[in-house]
């Protein structure tokens, strides 16, 4: 009786998974990863020989570890990116829960390399660093349980989420990890001020946080001589920075060629802390405006596909995880000049690193996976509705 009232209804068929994710996905940011990945590859080329020579191996020897951990975080990337939301959060929630307790054994079964912060497992053929893993778990947890405080007769979510994040900040603290410490702040600050948090609230954390850095730099002297040095407005010639610093200012434009840098001789972080300083020393400032404006065009194209969704758990999952991918590379680019302290921290996909190569191949899957587009009309469109 339906079809003679109202005609035949066409079945169609389920879409495949891969178009439809190749349909939905935004392409724009995928293109900008993969650049940045080529462009690690590319500088690990140029500033990882040195240190396999001085350690007994070939040439190209962390050039292919890059490639290896590469393809694992691009493979990983594309499997979280194909996920529906749901899927995500539980993985995620896992993942988190396995990261916080591999971080609380660091203490008892975990390595400084020399560097004097126990962040590492030694595994023998590579290393491990919990808190790498633990960042994108901890915003997809930290925003599920924002996004259940707005249901009605819903937990206290952000109380509970304001918790879990001074828990996690103080463990880091411990080790001492301060600069992943003040990314997992930061990613828990925005999905905050996402959600509605007051501006007196904010203020009062703020307070909070940097009555901790007075703490911190009574209490630890590996946090004071990064201060000391950061404040110090002579730059020591021979220390990291001092050789970063000569490096960009050589470089010039256009840069001195490629293979023709020498700072990747003197700097042990050459490959990974400060990877920008041998962009900007072989191929110039060039280059350097290119990293940058990927790294924005991620930002920017997550954002604006953010402000179009609906779900409120999607949305602060995917604000906390971009804000967190672009601000560790603002801080990696700011220590390079010396317009923030020291950290410690390598730039998402372009510096050498297993465990942070895997790790931000997952964040930006989840990312990908919360950005893509979805059968809703756009919040500007439901508000409006709402309005007449």
């Amino acid at each position: 009786m339906t079809e003679m009232v109202y005609g035949t209804v066409p079945v169609q068929s389920g879409e495949a998974v891969l178009p439809k994710w190749w349909r939905t996905l935004d392409k724009w940011t995928l293109s900008c990863i993969l650049a940045l990945f080529g462009i690690g590859l590319l500088l690990g080329l140029a500033a990882s020989p040195p240190l396999a020579a001085r350690n007994g191996f070939g040439a190209f020897h962390y050039v292919q570890k890059q490639a290896i951990f590469g393809g694992l975080a691009l493979t990983a990337m594309m499997i979280t990116s194909m996920m529906p939301p749901n899927l995500v959060r539980r993985l995620a929630v896992i993942g988190f829960l396995v990261a916080f307790v591999a971080l609380l054994g660091l203490p008892f079964f975990g390595t400084d390399f020399g560097k004097g912060a126990m962040r590492w497992y030694s595994l023998g053929f590579a290393s491990l660093q919990p808190s790498e893993f633990l960042k994108p778990g901890f915003v997809v947890v930290a925003a599920w349980l924002m996004a259940a405080s707005f249901q009605i007769n819903g937990p206290p979510g952000k109380a509970l989420s304001l918790a879990l994040t001074v828990i996690i900040v103080l463990i880091l603290a411990m080790q001492p990890d301060f600069g992943q410490a003040a990314l997992i702040l930061f990613g828990w600050g925005v999905m905050y001020f996402v959600a509605g948090a007051s501006m007196l609230l904010l203020v009062v954390l703020a307070c909070f946080v940097v009555m901790g850095g007075v703490f911190a730099y009574g209490a630890s002297e590996h946090f004071a001589r990064r201060i000391d040095g950061f404040l110090n407005p002579e730059i020591d010639p021979r220390t990291q920075l001092g050789y970063a610093t000569n490096a960009i200012r050589e470089g010039g434009f256009f840069g001195v060629g490629v293979g023709e840098g020498e700072v990747k001789w003197s700097l042990p972080d050459a490959h990974t802390d400060f990877i920008i300083a041998v962009a900007a020393e072989e191929y110039g400032l060039v280059l350097v405006l290119i990293i940058v404006a990927l790294y924005a065009a991620i930002v920017m194209r997550s954002m604006v596909r953010l402000m179009r969704e609906r779900d409120m758990f999607i949305r602060l999952a995917g604000t906390g995880l971009v804000a967190t991918f672009g601000v560790q590379a603002m801080i990696n680019l700011g220590v390079a000049v010396k317009l923030l302290p020291a950290k410690g921290m390598t730039l998402p996909f372009v510096s050498y690193g297993g465990s942070s190569l895997i790790a931000g191949g997952i964040a930006v899957g989840m990312l990908l996976a919360f950005t893509r587009s979805r059968p809703q009309g756009e919040l500007g469109d439901i508000l409006r509705g709402q309005n007449r």
